[in-house]
């Protein structure tokens, strides 16, 4: 089943309605930093499904190709769910999309038996069905992974979009955080407790906070990011057989080991970029050496492919189109310097930051990227759920970015904010 990452999710969802009905889908998998949630159906489900949830749901999950689950959190409420598990570790997740197999009590089951029946009491779904579909998943996993690998523009421009999503992973704490200062002054005011136990309760809450916040923190942290030495370690991996037969030898100039970071969607492209012009120059029978090297000046990624040909290298040449046009999805700087009879050297300048979203003249008060997407739709005269529904974001993390956009702009209503924004 071939498909663009961008609408995998509803279409699956479309194709697997037939054979099994649900309220939503979820694919989780690593392979997409930018978008590792792909998500389809009910928003009530979408809408507030984690990260947390669904590596809970993946671990359950774990040790057969399929396995229904009576109970998994998601959106933070236990649904029936079916779970397939690929071998790249994604998972595909149909919710509200079945029940106990066919004279079984309920629980958590893996394959075998006869047939599943429907939660809502439809037909039973037959096991075949479900290995069946197994084994699409297993072909879409590794699809997945091939698009993300191989970073076409259309995929890098999504990513880099999606970017500023990842605070949101941290946003989303806010209402949580909230209600855990609340419960703490709840304690400490309490008549009921003595001063000893009521500190005690309040260091129990504030413990359990902050280990949760760590927790997210860490996580958002390793599906956002990779460190620049194993982005480029996994790069020399990659090209580790063309060094290996090639009739031409590559060296690698690695970057500092404590660089900053490089964005999921960049790492990618990097690698991608690097491994394009690699195999653009060894179609040259006149080039034998190539030199690759990655730097970061805090701002960006910064690579250089140099080659000892002719020195006749073009921008324009076909092979390049696509690396060119990678580049120009994350808004970077492409160059070729050539010198006959010394060779070529292209230099990569890739961003590390997504560019700020901006409405009107309003960058200069300070609103972060996914603030100045929620003042666009505000500006249409959007509400709370359609912009969540817009941004896949819960509508409580909606109402936080609406209340800081109000303090920033100096306003005490959306209606002053409107007036605000469209008299600019």
């Amino acid at each position: 089943m071939a498909q663009s990452l961008l609408g995998i999710a509803e279409e699956l969802s479309r194709v697997l309605a037939a054979s099994v009905a649900h309220r939503a889908l979820v694919i989780f998998t690593e392979d997409c930093t930018g978008r590792p949630q792909k998500k389809a159906g009910a928003a009530d489900i979408i809408d507030s499904v984690s990260i947390d949830e669904l590596d809970v749901v993946r671990a359950n999950a774990a040790g057969a190709p399929f396995r229904v689950l009576d109970a998994a959190v998601l959106g933070g409420r236990a649904h029936r769910s079916i779970v397939w598990t690929a071998d790249t570790n994604a998972i595909l997740v149909l919710v509200d999309a079945g029940g106990e197999r066919a004279g079984e009590p309920g629980g958590e089951h893996a394959v075998g038996g006869d047939t599943t029946a429907s939660r809502a009491g439809t037909e039973p779904v037959a096991d075949d069905v479900l290995h069946k579909i197994a084994g699409i998943w297993q072909i879409i996993a590794l699809s997945i992974r091939h698009q993300v690998a191989t970073a076409s523009p259309a995929y890098l421009a999504d990513s880099r979009a999606q970017s500023n999503d990842r605070a949101s992973l941290i946003a989303d704490l806010h209402d949580a955080h909230a209600t855990t200062l609340e419960s703490m002054l709840l304690v400490l005011r309490s008549s009921t407790h003595s001063d000893a136990a009521a500190r005690q309760r309040a260091i129990e809450i504030a413990s359990s906070a902050m280990v949760r916040l760590r927790s997210v923190s860490d996580r958002n942290r390793t599906l956002a990011e990779e460190p620049v030495h194993s982005a480029f370690e996994r790069l020399q991996d990659d090209l580790a057989p063309l060094v290996r037969y090639g009739d031409f030898t590559v060296e690698f100039v690695a970057p500092p080991a404590a660089g900053r970071p490089l964005p999921g969607e960049v790492a990618h492209a990097a690698r991608a970029i690097v491994r394009g012009a690699v195999l653009a120059l060894v179609d040259s029978a006149t080039v034998s050496r190539v030199r690759v090297k990655w730097d970061c000046d805090g701002s960006n990624l910064l690579v250089a492919v140099r080659d000892d040909g002719p020195g006749d290298l073009s921008a324009d040449a076909p092979a390049l189109e696509q690396l060119a046009a990678r580049v120009a999805a994350l808004e970077g700087t492409f160059d070729i310097e050539a010198t006959a009879g010394w060779g070529s050297e292209m230099n990569i300048q890739l961003p590390l930051d997504a560019p700020v979203a901006q409405v009107g003249a309003l960058e200069a008060d300070g609103l972060t990227p996914r603030e100045n997407e929620v003042l666009a739709y505000l500006a249409e005269g959007r509400r709370n759920r359609a912009i969540a529904a817009e941004l896949s974001i819960s509508e409580n993390t909606t109402k936080f970015h609406v209340a800081n956009i109000l303090r920033k702009m100096g306003v005490t209503s959306r209606a002053e904010l409107v007036a605000l924004v469209r008299s600019d």
